[in-house]
């Protein structure tokens, strides 16, 4: 049933008459998670990862996702007509440049939702067409919310509480840190900033809301001058004018800046984030010679965390262990006891606890929770309904995280129930093996992400495996779970780690059909000293819950490496043993024996 709606909805779009249409996983403001009104692509295909794009011609439907979601887009797709094409793998065919071999008539014309597209994207696109049918052989045309038409329930834009931070919380004042963007800005050569991705909003403006699962954000723009900040939020009426902001309207930024047209002079905007509706609204305000695209420096400022953000997280990760051991030791008595248990009840198990927290604010994400087989999905959604039983033996996986007013958090463990393989061990203790020695790393200053990623690789490619996803990922303060601008991963970006980031250490390996296993710490970016050859840096782990330890074969790890797992588990232990209920507390000890 559900299969032959995803087919109907492809064909209606067929029907608009385009050579081809474009959907996107993503909003207006570029986010990860989109609120439900721009899941589109979801809507179209039934597919519900976080990353995929929708191309349909007259004679072709394809879904564009990464390896994280090879074997979750197989399933959900089949019975759709939509096609798979993996990206990020050697062999990919980006969009842009396979529709440029797809037609031989012209003029091709190729629709999108020029709010859910990218001007750095577009401009991608329109490249590769003009490189393959010429400038006049194609058309490229701007469909705000084509989807209204068929999505006849689509969900309202959302709109929640706002609450504002204060310095105690964030370590510098709304004011300090606008002072500062207008600084950048005069050094870009512009008079005004135009923002639009929702983390970089909420951080300048040290504000917070509720807009966007799991993302702490408030569904807006904003246009900073050197006299004033403009917030173009939807709810404007109940949120009062803070100091140096002003509230407007979210509908009403072409008449905000028309008033203030030569007041904003040149603009500075960022075309990663700016969608292409909005950009020919400024462009036609102020004309492409005032329009100057960059990188915005909010993403980097907003990446390396001063001393109360960090104090704020440390204490996230403390308070993020006691909920995961006393998960962990829940789950591991139960499943012992006899109790039956599936994956989305120990899902929810997990977030009870967190709950528990003062300054719980949500997940951070949608929690993983995986037995067996299921793991080998590194974005497997656990179904509410007929999920997996977890059983006595064999793996199981649990990747989750909080949003807590003094930090965000991100943790995964894979822990053995009972009896399991040979090759579940070793699969076991190489991937803890990849993660302690990117752990153990010592870098000089100016060192990339992308630079260190073979620390974490080598241990799996000596024994001729791999995984296909990132092996970091910055994270947010009270923000989003995924943020830049550094990463580890295989992928080349130049961005160096610096100190005072916080980035996700999280190695893999997935059999389909058999077991997944993934062990993730936090490490904080840290100074380790100087020499004659320069500075060089270190991490710094934050995340604070044991290893377990039973099935690990130790011949696999190195004296080093056996040193840093039994300092690392004591000093779980003695950090939180007294915080949790006695029957708790030894449990642990034994497990960091």
């Amino acid at each position: 049933m559900a299969e032959n709606v995803f087919a109907q909805r492809v064909e209606q779009i067929r029907n608009l008459g385009y050579d081809a249409v474009i959907l996107t996983g993503t909003d207006p403001h570029a986010s990860e998670y989109p609120a439900p009104r721009w899941k589109q692509v979801e809507w179209v295909s039934g597919f519900t990862g976080e990353a995929g794009d929708l191309v349909i011609t007259q004679d072709h439907a394809g879904l564009w996702t990464d390896s994280r979601y090879f074997i979750q887009a197989g399933k959900q797709l089949a019975g759709t007509g939509i096609e798979l094409h993996k990206t990020r793998v050697p062999e990919e065919v980006p969009i842009p440049a396979w529709l440029a071999t797809r037609f031989t008539q012209k003029p091709v014309r190729i629709a999108f939702d020029g709010l859910c597209q990218s001007v750095a994207a577009v401009n991608e696109l329109d490249n590769a067409l003009k490189k393959a049918y010429g400038p006049d052989g194609y058309e490229l045309i701007d469909r705000p919310d084509l989807l209204d038409e068929f999505w006849k329930d689509r969900p309202a834009v959302p709109h929640s509480p706002v609450m504002w931070l204060d310095e105690k919380t964030t370590g510098e004042t709304r004011k300090e840190k606008l002072t500062w963007l207008r600084g950048e800005m005069k050094k870009a050569g512009c008079q005004s900033m135009f923002l639009t991705a929702l983390d970089e909003i909420a951080w300048l403006l040290n504000v917070r809301g509720e807009d966007i699962d799991y993302n702490p954000y408030v569904i807006s723009t904003l246009l900073v001058t050197p006299q004033v900040a403009l917030w173009f939020v939807r709810n404007v009426e109940e949120v009062p004018d803070a100091k140096d902001v002003f509230n407007a309207g979210y509908n009403v930024l072409e008449e905000a800046m028309n008033e203030r047209r030569e007041e904003c002079g040149r603009i500075f905007t960022d075309p990663s984030t700016l969608n292409w509706h909005t950009y020919k609204l400024i462009r036609n305000i102020f004309g492409d010679e005032n329009i100057v695209f960059g990188t915005s420096p909010v993403i980097l400022r907003k990446a390396v965390k001063n001393k109360k953000e960090l104090d704020g997280i440390r204490r996230a990760f403390i308070e993020d262990g006691v909920a995961m051991e006393n998960f962990l030791y829940w789950l591991e008595t139960s499943v012992k006891g006899g109790a039956r248990i599936t994956e989305w009840e120990a899902s929810e198990k997990m977030t009870s606890f967190r709950a528990a927290i003062e300054g719980y604010r949500g997940n951070s994400f949608e929690n993983i929770s995986a037995y067996g087989a299921n793991a080998a999905l590194p974005h497997y959604s656990t179904p509410r309904e007929g999920s997996a039983e977890i059983k006595p033996r064999g793996l199981y996986l649990i990747d989750s995280g909080g949003q807590y007013t003094f930090g965000t958090t991100d943790i995964t463990r894979t822990v053995p129930l009972g009896r399991c393989t040979r090759q579940e061990k070793e699969d076991y203790t190489l991937v803890l093996k990849a993660m302690i020695d990117l752990t153990l790393a010592v870098f000089p200053e100016g060192t990339a992400g992308c630079q260190i990623d073979a620390l974490a690789r080598e241990p799996l490619w000596r024994s001729l495996r791999n995984f296909g996803h990132g092996t970091g990922h910055g994270i947010g303060f009270y923000l989003g779970v995924h943020e830049g601008p550094q990463s580890i991963r295989q992928n080349f970006n130049s961005q160096p780690m610096l100190p005072g980031m916080v980035t996700s250490n999280e190695p893999g390996l997935y059999r389909e059909g058999k077991h997944g296993i993934r062990h993730e710490n936090i490490v904080l970016c840290r100074e380790e000293g100087k020499s004659d050859f320069g500075r060089f840096l270190s991490f710094e782990t934050l995340t604070c819950c044991h290893i377990e330890t039973s099935i690990i074969k130790k011949k696999l790890l190195n004296e080093e490496e056996r040193d840093w797992l039994r300092a690392y588990n004591r000093v779980v232990y003695r950090i939180l043993k007294n915080r949790l209920a006695p029957e708790v507390s030894r449990w642990l000890k034994k497990k960091c024996r």
